[in-house]
C-alpha cells in the first residue's frame, strides 16, 4: 500500500524527520532485520512506526504487526502516536491492567498493529485470543528494558511462536547490548545514531553534598534553588518514591510519585498531571527513565543513584536533548563513595539555603467522564469551557482526550467559577461528571 508520508507527518504536526527517522525509513521497508538504536527523546516510534503502513495489507482481516514493549505506558504512547498518524489501519494496545474481556472483545475484530507488553501478550497467545497466521513483522521495543524486568520467558515464548516472520526491528536506546538468541535475529542493518561521549557537551552535571544520610533536605533546598522549573527525581526503590514526594509535600513542595508498583489509573493521571504543569516535581524510579510521553526538562536529581551507568545515562536522556542544555544533579552524603561511572572530581553546586519555596502551579488538572468513545473532542470541552465557564483562552492548558475519560489543565484562580457556570450543561447532548482530577 502506497502511503502519503507528508499527510502523515502533517497529521502528526511534524514538518520533517530527522537523520535517523530518514535512515529507519529507508531500511526497515528492505529486507533484513533492523537493529535501531537512538537515545531517549530522539522520536524512535515514529521512526519504526512510519514505514509499517507501506508494509501492510489492507485487504488482510487479521493481525500483521506486532509491538512487544517493557511498560504499559510505553504501549500506550505508541499506541496513540499510530492513531495520531491517521493511516487506516486498526491498532490496539493490551497490557496488564486492562480489562481483560475489553481486550478479546477488541481482538474479535482483528487489528492490523497489535501492541502490548510481555506478558500480557503471551497470554493471549495462550488463550488463541488472535492468528498467528498473517503476523510477519516483529517490533522490539526498549527490547533490553523489558528482559531487565524480567520478560524473557515471555518473549522466548512469543517469538518462538512466530512461525512467518519476515521482518523482525529491535529497537534500544542503550549501546553494547548483547542481542538474545531467541531474537532470532541475523545479519541485522545496524543504524546506530547514540552520539559518542565526546559530542555530549550540553548535560551538565554536578554535585549536591548532603550533611545529613537522609538527604531529604539537601533535596528540598536544592528543589528550593532551581527557580520553580520542572524536575524528575529519581530514587531506587518504590516505598523511597512514596517517602520522598510525602517529606517533600510536608515542606510545601507539591510533588506526585510514579512507579510500577501504582494502579494504572494512578500512573497514568501522575504522568499527565506533570505533563500539563499541574505537578511541577515528579518522584519516579527508573520506570520513567525512558519510553514515556512526558516533555523534556532542566533539571534530573538523583536522589539515589542506579547501580549501572547506564540506567544513569537513561535518566539524565530526560534532560539535555537534541542541543538543549540540561543540568543533572548527584545527592551524595558526604561520607558517601562516588561511583565508578562517575569523576572524583565532580563539580559541586552550592545550595543557597535562603531561598524561598516553589511557587504554586498555576493550574489545576480537571478531570472530565467523557472521551473519544463518547464522540468528546477537544473542541467540545473548549466550547463550554469559553462559552458557559466564560474562560478565556489564556485560562485553558492542554487537554488530553483518551478514549471514555479527559483531563483539562485550568488556571487554578478561575476552577470554581468554572465548575459553578458549568455545573448543569451537557456536552455532545450528554451530562458529563467534571470535577477537580484527585
Amino acid at each position: 500500500m502506497k502511503i502519503n508520508e507528508q499527510q502523515i507527518l502533517d497529521n502528526l504536526g511534524i514538518e520533517s524527520l530527522n537523520a535517523m527517522q530518514k535512515s529507519a525509513l529507508k531500511n526497515i521497508t528492505k529486507e533484513n532485520d533492523v537493529f535501531l538504536l537512538s537515545p531517549t527523546g530522539s522520536g524512535k516510534t515514529l521512526a519504526f512506526l512510519l514505514p509499517l503502513p507501506g508494509m501492510l495489507k489492507p485487504e488482510i482481516n487479521a493481525v500483521q504487526c506486532l509491538i512487544l514493549a517493557p511498560s504499559r505506558e510505553l504501549a500506550l504512547q505508541i499506541e496513540q502516536v499510530w492513531k495520531k498518524m491517521s493511516t487506516g489501519f486498526k491498532v490496539n494496545a493490551c497490557y496488564g491492567g486492562h480489562d481483560m474481556s475489553t481486550e478479546i472483545n477488541n481482538l474479535s475484530n482483528p487489528p492490523a498493529v497489535l501492541i502490548g507488553t510481555p506478558g500480557r501478550i503471551a497470554d493471549h497467545m495462550t488463550r488463541r485470543t488472535f492468528s498467528l497466521n498473517s503476523l510477519q513483522i516483529l517490533i522490539l521495543d526498549e527490547f533490553d528494558k523489558s528482559l531487565a524486568m524480567g520478560f524473557h520467558e515471555q518473549m522466548s515464548f512469543i517469538i518462538g511462536n512466530l512461525r512467518k516472520l519476515r521482518k523482525r526491528v529491535l529497537v534500544s536506546a542503550t549501546s553494547g547490548i548483547q542481542i538474545p538468541e531467541f531474537a532470532g535475529i541475523k545479519e541485522p542493518v545496524v543504524l546506530d545514531f547514540i552520539p559518542k561521549e565526546e559530542t555530549e557537551t550540553a548535560l551538565l552535571t554536578q554535585l549536591v553534598v548532603s550533611e545529613e544520610k537522609d538527604k531529604i533536605n539537601a533535596l528540598f533546598h536544592l528543589i528550593c534553588n532551581l527557580n520553580s522549573e520542572n524536575a524528575l527525581i529519581f530514587c531506587n526503590h518504590r516505598d523511597a518514591v512514596e517517602r520522598t514526594s510525602q517529606l517533600l509535600n510536608e515542606k510545601g513542595i507539591f510533588s506526585s510519585f510514579y512507579h510500577g508498583g501504582m494502579e494504572q489509573d494512578d500512573r497514568e493521571r501522575a504522568l499527565i498531571k506533570f505533563r500539563n504543569g499541574t505537578v511541577r516535581y515528579l518522584i519516579t524510579t527508573d520506570l520513567a527513565a525512558r519510553g514515556l510521553d512526558i516533555p523534556e526538562m532542566k533539571y534530573v536529581i538523583h536522589f539515589h543513584l542506579p547501580a549501572h551507568e547506564h540506567e544513569f545515562i537513561h535518566r539524565n536522556g530526560r534532560t539535555a536533548r537534541m542541543k538543549a542544555s540540561g543540568t543533572a544533579y548527584v545527592l551524595l552524603h558526604h561520607e558517601e563513595k562516588v561511583p565508578h561511572y562517575l569523576p572524583e572530581d565532580l563539580e559541586e553546586f552550592k545550595v543557597n539555603k535562603n531561598r524561598p519555596v516553589p511557587k504554586h502551579p498555576e493550574f489545576q488538572t480537571i478531570y472530565v467522564s467523557g472521551g473519544r468513545k463518547d464522540k468528546v473532542s477537544k473542541g467540545d470541552i473548549v466550547g463550554l469551557f469559553s462559552q458557559k465557564g466564560k474562560l478565556e483562552k489564556e485560562d485553558i492548558g492542554l487537554i488530553e482526550v483518551q478514549d471514555f475519560i479527559s483531563f483539562v489543565a485550568v488556571r487554578e484562580a478561575k476552577v470554581a467559577a468554572l465548575l459553578a457556570g458549568i455545573k448543569n450543561e451537557k456536552m455532545k447532548g450528554k451530562k458529563f461528571k467534571i470535577e477537580v482530577a484527585r
